[in-house]
């Protein structure tokens, strides 16, 4: 009787094993759960670009590589919020290229206004950290605006809050290459500024005012340490990643990530592969994808319509090559796990730069986002700390540049401290 009962309860303990182990019923099911309770933000996604185009609309569902990103597919992978990235490339500082930067920001934010104004039943606007939760409970998807690379600025300190009355809330300093800002991780010449600039530091003390997040991915290193001390609110690093996995300029060491967090800022980690793991070097995809960005670099911004087609479409083509060294979603949490054992879960979320290269094997666009939650949930992670993950660490920072803002607002005089 007793043999009997102990190989019961052996075969009991033996199903209830599968029944919780990955890929099992339950696992699903308790995954799918907490990505559903979770309040979701990407942080980073180039969609607007694709929004200049007439025959491109977020209302319809799309499939990689064409885009990543549309409302369908961010319902489907249960992502409740996203960043809606304003980017311009960095060209020659001349009075006729500030202009058509800037005429061409304005563009991509008329283009968001308006998709927000005709698409009203699937999506709104979102300027606050409060405004998520509220939005999430009407089933629609919460829209806020980035910009990437301060270029539009122009030398010009009242355009951040022009930015701001138009929904920007954070600013990617700059891009591949020094501005006026500050010095880029990806530029080839010698460093302009030795870190942020003098306008630079005015950038971002308005930005404080104004209760908008600096962001700090693309900057140098020591552009990076400047911004981290001279903003008075936690900053971020909107799509990024972690240096010691994938030695890349662009990815942040540990020293930074050890920075940020003393300040209580947040990485969020991007999904684009060469920042995910050291590529191979000598395949077919990469050698493309290097030869693509040396043939438009010095066109970026100057391209007619025919071109900035034929642009897109060559574009397409690389990114839908077959690539058997394409990082996984394991990869990207190696990430995660790496930035929790050095500073905490608090300090990290993700940022997908889709839409702008971003694109994993098992995660290739919006709808795919589960599949990151599950590898959380298999290496251990509790609910609280996928919550976190997900938009927790993010809005807790929003949150703090927003109080930041209402204190230098009572009390002025802490701007100049």
């Amino acid at each position: 009787m007793i043999k009997k009962a102990l190989t019961i309860g052996l075969i009991s303990g033996i199903l209830m094993s599968f029944t919780t182990t990955p890929g099992s019923d339950k696992f699903e099911k308790k995954a799918h759960r907490i990505h559903e309770k979770c309040l979701t933000v990407d942080t980073h996604c180039d969609t607007p670009m694709l929004m200049l185009k007439s025959d491109f609309s977020v209302r319809q569902e799309n499939k990689a590589p064409h885009s990543r990103v549309d409302l369908p597919r961010m319902k489907k992978g249960g992502l409740d919020a996203i960043f809606f990235a304003v980017f311009t490339a960095q060209k020659s500082r001349t009075d006729e290229n500030y202009k058509k930067t800037y005429d061409l920001a304005n563009q991509m934010l008329d283009s968001v206004h308006a998709m927000l104004k005709k698409d009203s039943d699937l999506a709104t606007l979102a300027l606050k950290a409060e405004d998520l939760a509220r939005i999430e409970k009407t089933g629609k998807r919460a829209i806020y605006i980035g910009m990437e690379n301060g270029f539009p600025l122009a030398k010009d300190l009242s355009r951040v809050e022009e930015f701001y009355k138009r929904g920007v809330r954070y600013i990617t300093l700059c891009h591949s290459n020094h501005n006026d800002i500050c010095d880029s991780s990806s530029d080839s010449k010698p460093a302009e500024h030795n870190g942020v600039s003098e306008f630079g530091k005015q950038v971002i003390a308005e930005m404080n005012r104004l209760g908008m997040m600096v962001d700090v991915s693309h900057a140098s290193d020591k552009s990076f340490f400047d911004a981290v001390e001279l903003s008075k609110a936690p900053i971020i690093a909107s799509h990024s990643s972690v240096r010691a996995i994938a030695q890349h300029n662009r990815n942040m060491t540990d020293e930074m990530i050890k920075k940020l967090a003393s300040k209580g800022g947040v990485i969020q980690i991007c999904l684009l592969d060469v920042y995910v793991k050291n590529p191979d070097t000598t395949s077919v995809k990469f050698q493309r994808v290097k030869q693509f960005r040396t043939k438009y670099k010095p066109l970026l911004g100057l391209m007619t319509e025919e071109q900035k087609n034929i642009y897109y479409e060559e574009w397409e083509e690389i990114q839908g090559m077959d690539s058997p060294d394409m990082p996984s979603v394991k990869d990207l949490v190696d990430h995660i796990d790496h930035v929790k054992k050095l500073v905490g879960v608090d300090y990290v979320g993700i940022g997908s730069d889709f839409d702008g290269g971003g694109g994993l094997m098992d995660c290739s666009d919006v709808s795919q986002f589960p599949n990151i939650t599950k590898e959380l949930l298999r290496r251990g992670y509790t609910e609280t700390e996928i919550r976190k993950i997900w938009g927790g660490n993010l809005l807790r920072v929003f949150r703090e540049v927003e109080k930041t803002a209402e204190k230098i607002r009572t009390n002025p005089h802490l701007a100049s401290l």
